[in-house]
């Protein structure tokens, strides 16, 4: 019987070719913001891989929605041209679906790379953050600017204004990032979003600027390309950002054009307290696909393709996303296809590397 894992995801005029993705993975290695040939490999392996959707990781809309000075932009000029050699380039390589991530940081930047310590970013090169409302992300740490009228329009614009670029750059797909504590989630929490305005207070408050973003990203983005949203379904702090409020959200972003919610969970505050385990976040993948009734994508330790194939077979997800795990082995669509006897497109000159794996060859072009 055919895996389900190894069947295509149809998505408005977009044909994922395997339920397979990369998840975007923050490299902090571009400089001012362009992405260079750190990127050129590590995407470039990506797309040899076999996965059918890779993400390019978290890229501001603006230089201070980075989270750090490596991270990498799209909002000029140089920024658009370097992703469209990128994309160009992962294209010659293997059929997978190329999207970028678009976000902004909020009050979570300024910092330094996480292998220097993580924390702010002392002396000049850093800047002021801005998020819902003044409240810092760590003890000692300043507050942040509260986003008034104009600000909102601003980030909102610049939303807007890199989907256009990603669009010229030859995207298949853009994800707006509203987790993991970035400045859309910031909105979403009442942990970080004490506004007395019209986006403040009650839950369906708290969602209308991030919703606003969306619909500005949809309005701009052509018809026939998806949009996905990455969300965290709970803050894993009682009180806070939970379940419930998220099937609600995900009601609206299908209501506006949001085609798949990439689930996963927490990042706003120190305090969450997380259980993790394989496939820990999945549950809310099922129940934000079955309550919301729209397509969704799991990820979070998941390790196995067998785990894999029985959270997409189930119905617990459309699509399987994975990190850490894309990092240290590339070619796990590969592996996933022998456990699972399918066949995959390799590229032409690896098409021989295991007699046991059922290939078709993806002839690269230069």
């Amino acid at each position: 019987m055919p895996s389900t894992m190894f069947t295509p995801f149809e998505i408005r005029g977009v044909s994922i070719p395997n339920r397979i993705a990369v998840s975007p993975m923050c490299q902090y290695s571009a400089v001012d913001s362009v992405p260079g040939d750190w990127h050129i490999a590590h995407l470039g392996q990506m797309a040899m891989g076999g996965a059918g959707l890779i993400f390019v990781e978290a890229t501001g809309v603006e230089p201070d929605g980075r989270i750090t000075q490596g991270c990498t932009g799209l909002y000029d000029a140089a920024t658009e041209a370097a992703f469209a050699q990128i994309v160009g380039f992962m294209r010659t390589v293997g059929p997978a679906k190329i999207g970028i991530q678009l976000s902004h940081s909020g009050r979570k930047g300024s910092t330094v790379a996480p292998w220097e310590g993580g924390g702010l970013i002392e002396g000049q090169g850093g800047w002021q953050t801005e998020s819902a409302s003044p409240v810092p992300y760590l003890d000692g740490w300043p507050e942040p600017r509260e986003m008034d009228a104009a600000a909102l329009e601003r980030v909102k614009a610049a939303f807007a204004e890199a989907a256009r670029r990603a669009d010229r750059a030859g995207f298949d797909l853009v994800e707006v990032h509203v987790a993991h504590g970035y400045l859309l989630h910031q909105f979403l929490s009442p942990i970080t979003n004490q506004r007395n305005d019209a986006y403040g207070g009650n839950a369906v408050n708290r969602m209308r600027y991030p919703l606003e973003v969306v619909e500005a990203v949809r309005a701009v983005f052509p018809e026939d390309k998806p949009l996905f949203v990455r969300l965290s379904a709970t803050d894993w702090i009682d009180g806070a950002w939970d379940l419930e409020q998220s099937i609600m959200f995900c009601r609206e972003l299908k209501a506006i054009g949001c085609d798949v919610v990439d689930v996963t969970s927490g990042g706003l505050d120190q305090r969450q307290a997380i259980k993790v385990g394989p496939g820990y976040q999945v549950g809310f993948s099922e129940r934000i696909r079955h309550e919301a009734e729209i397509a969704t994508m799991a990820v979070g330790q998941i390790t196995d393709p067998v785990q894999a194939e029985t959270i997409l077979a189930t119905g617990q997800a459309d699509l399987v996303a994975l990190a850490r795990g894309m990092l240290w082995d590339p070619r796990w669509a590969w592996r996933a296809a022998l456990a699972l006897g399918e066949e995959i497109t390799l590229p032409a000159p690896y098409a021989r590397c295991n007699p046991a794996l059922q290939s078709k060859p993806f002839v690269t072009r230069s």
